[in-house]
């Protein structure tokens, strides 16, 4: 057998088509790209109407008086949360049903919250508001992935993946840039509603682009009771090492963001614009980089038929624990801020990857519900944890005197990628092994 039949073969077992779904969906050409760009846009304005709180949150808080707590539970747990386990009967609908159907439903409801949360005149109806934003974004990633399931062959999902990931990025910088300059000039409702109105455009373009999905044909694994479908995919070795690792990962990702700045400001004297301008291009850039290199490398180790489909990012975050180290006690602060580059490059590189080797894992009809895990693998703890061990050991390490208080502090993130890097390793044998067995 050469090894171009050894491919093939292997892109057939790992695709597991079932009987409900013909070759012929699989788009090509113009479509496949038709496709691509309507998900950057679907995922860009979920991460823009996400976000635009944190850039318009002086102007909400002098137009209803709210605290900084009050601020703090919009924006940080209590959204994560609802976002995060709001992930898996979305994930459910969409293994079993039409993914276009419901990622529409999340798109026209996030964004009608969005626009709603605009015409807000207390803490409780902008609370609401931000619920629904996170019932509805919850199952944009899912019920997306499972899109790029249905209507893209497997030797391309990696770069599907991708593309799709990569309007995280865009959605920041286009978020913070023009909410904050939108708010500045119209003020914080118009920018709301605004951001509201052209969502729901993009829902219409998600129900037109994509074309009907047919539901998949029920098999013992998409027929199997939802939460013994989820605890027999955690007892999978595989796909147990690849959940530790978005844990990992989320304690990694979440402190790097929310302390990054403050610590180039407080420790090499950087003012807030030049970090803005500094770290935000270049995290939009790794961003971007990141998620194209990442989806491209990750089609052609599953084309290699090894099933090792987790090296590379398992690399780079042993580096970047390495680089992040050495950034927090850099004498200089331009060499901190390129130290910091192979962090930034790792957390966006990783995404295709995590996904794409655990839809192979889950199998067809549940590649939703594994990228719902991994979401809240990744989304629950490391963010309600990691920033408050950071600022727990800043805040001791400050009152005992000792300099680069939030250095020591942000040490959380090079031990938690470098955690991430082994938990990938692990998962890398688990995988191979087990396409191999089947």
């Amino acid at each position: 057998m050469t090894e171009t039949d050894a491919r093939s073969i292997y892109i057939q077992k790992i695709s597991q088509i079932s009987p409900g779904t013909k070759r012929r969906e699989y788009v090509q050409g113009w479509r496949f790209l038709a496709i691509c760009a309507t998900l950057i846009l679907i995922n860009a304005f979920s991460q823009i109407d996400r976000i635009l709180p944190f850039i318009l949150a002086e102007s909400i808080n002098a137009d209803l008086g709210l605290s900084d707590t009050q601020m703090g539970l919009l924006t940080g747990l209590a959204f994560a949360v609802c976002y995060s386990l709001l992930s898996l009967p979305l994930a459910r609908a969409s293994d079993r049903g039409s993914p276009r159907i419901v990622l529409v439903s999340c798109i026209l409801l996030w964004s009608a919250m969005t626009a709603l949360g605009g015409f807000a005149e207390s803490f409780l109806l902008l609370a609401l508001a931000r619920f629904g934003v996170a019932f509805g974004e919850a199952g944009a990633v899912p019920a997306g992935h499972a899109l790029i399931a249905r209507k893209i062959r497997p030797e391309r999902r990696g770069l599907a993946i991708g593309l799709f990931a990569m309007g995280i990025p865009l959605g920041t910088m286009v978020g913070f840039a023009a909410g904050g300059a939108i708010g500045d000039t119209l003020g914080w409702r118009t920018a709301m509603i605004g951001a509201g109105a052209i969502g729901g455009l993009v829902g219409l373009l998600a129900f037109l682009v994509p074309g009907p999905t047919p539901t998949l044909q029920r098999t013992a694994a998409n027929s199997e009771p939802f939460l013994r479908s989820c605890r027999r995919l955690l007892a999978s070795p595989a796909f147990r090492w690849l959940f530790i690792a978005a844990i990992c990962v989320g304690f990694a990702a979440a402190p790097f963001y929310a302390f990054s700045a403050p610590f180039l400001i407080r420790t090499h004297g950087f003012s807030a614009s030049e970090v803005g301008l500094a770290f935000g291009l270049l995290q939009g850039l790794m961003g971007i980089v990141g998620t194209l290199l990442g989806g491209r490398c990750f089609d052609r180790a599953v084309s290699s038929g090894t099933g090792r489909v987790l090296g590379p990012p398992a690399i780079l975050f042993l580096i970047a624990s390495t680089t992040t180290s050495a950034a927090l006690f850099a004498p200089a602060g331009w060499l901190s801020v390129a130290l910091l580059v192979p962090g930034m490059l790792s957390f966006s590189f990783m995404l295709p990857w995590a996904f794409g080797a655990a839809h192979l894992v889950a199998g067809e009809g549940r590649q939703a519900q594994a990228s719902s895990l991994v979401m809240i693998g990744s989304g629950l703890l490391g963010p309600a944890l990691g920033p408050l061990i950071v600022g727990m050991v800043s805040d001791a390490v400050t009152a005992a005197q000792a300099p680069n208080g939030l250095g020591f502090g942000l040490l959380v993130v090079p031990c938690a990628s470098l955690l991430t890097g082994g938990a990938l390793l692990i998962a890398n044998g688990r995988i191979a092994a087990s396409l191999r067995r089947h």
